[in-house]
């Protein structure tokens, strides 16, 4: 039902102003506008309930989404065969090159990423790099392009068989030197002179793990048989943000 004030103000509006000022408070009361600061509390309230569920799935979605454009460039790039002469040693070199640098600056924007003690990793010749598994490994998707970028240098790196049954993957794991063991293939790699990266907790420690960050390597002490069986340098570290090998 129409409010009697609202019929009042209509009656006793005696020029265009006033009337279209009646006409306003009417539509605001039949539209419910009176009630706009009950609607953003809620709104309010709302925010404030999701947004840590929103940091929670979107972000780990989002870099699954980065993966996939990855992937996606990787695809458009092999089909242009004519990008070879433009790079003198590698077909690959310049898609590394390039993806590098993008998730590079997404490390250091989005997380302030940074690595201590980068001069330790060699210019040239073999080295196990040992690391700690978290829930998302992206700390150390931001070392491999610091090390693409800074040393010139594709790391080779040991991954869970899952990830090669993972639609999609095979062409990204393949490019970037990714391999699923076993122990006589790291030896392989670091005597052929590649560096090697190995997280020896692997899937346990990422999900078993907490913030605390514990390492959950069990009896997994293969990586140190790799390391004597090839004969070198093994540079530890946990690679979680700000990064000291």
């Amino acid at each position: 039902m129409e409010d009697p004030r609202n019929q009042s103000c209509l009656a006793a509006a005696t020029d265009t102003v006033s009337f279209l000022v009646c006409l306003f408070r009417v539509w605001e009361e039949w539209a419910g506008l009176d009630q706009v600061e009950d609607y953003l509390s809620v709104l309010e309230y709302l925010l404030w309930v999701f947004t840590p569920l929103a940091v929670v799935f979107i972000l780990p979605f989002l870099i699954v989404i980065l993966l996939y454009l990855s992937i996606l460039f990787l695809h458009v790039y092999k089909r242009k065969n004519q990008l070879r002469e433009a790079y003198c040693n590698n077909l690959w070199d310049g898609a590394r090159k390039t993806l590098a640098t993008l998730w590079d600056g997404h490390g250091a924007i989005w997380h302030g990423y940074e690595i201590h003690g980068m001069e330790k990793i060699p210019e040239e010749g073999p080295a196990l790099i040992v690391y700690y598994h978290g829930a998302i490994p992206i700390d150390y998707y931001y070392f491999l392009a610091r090390v693409i970028i800074q040393k010139g240098r594709t790391c080779h790196s040991v991954a869970d068989h899952f990830l090669f049954k993972i639609p999609g993957f095979k062409l990204l794991l393949e490019v970037f030197s990714v391999i699923h063991g076993p122990q006589e293939e790291c030896v392989r790699a670091l005597r052929n002179g590649h560096l090697l990266g190995i997280s020896p907790g692997g899937v346990r420690e990422a999900l078993f793990s907490d913030e605390t960050y514990p390492l959950l390597w069990s009896k997994r002490k293969g990586f140190a048989q790799v390391a004597i069986d090839s004969q070198v340098d093994c540079s530890a570290g946990c690679m979680n943000g700000s990064v000291s090998l």
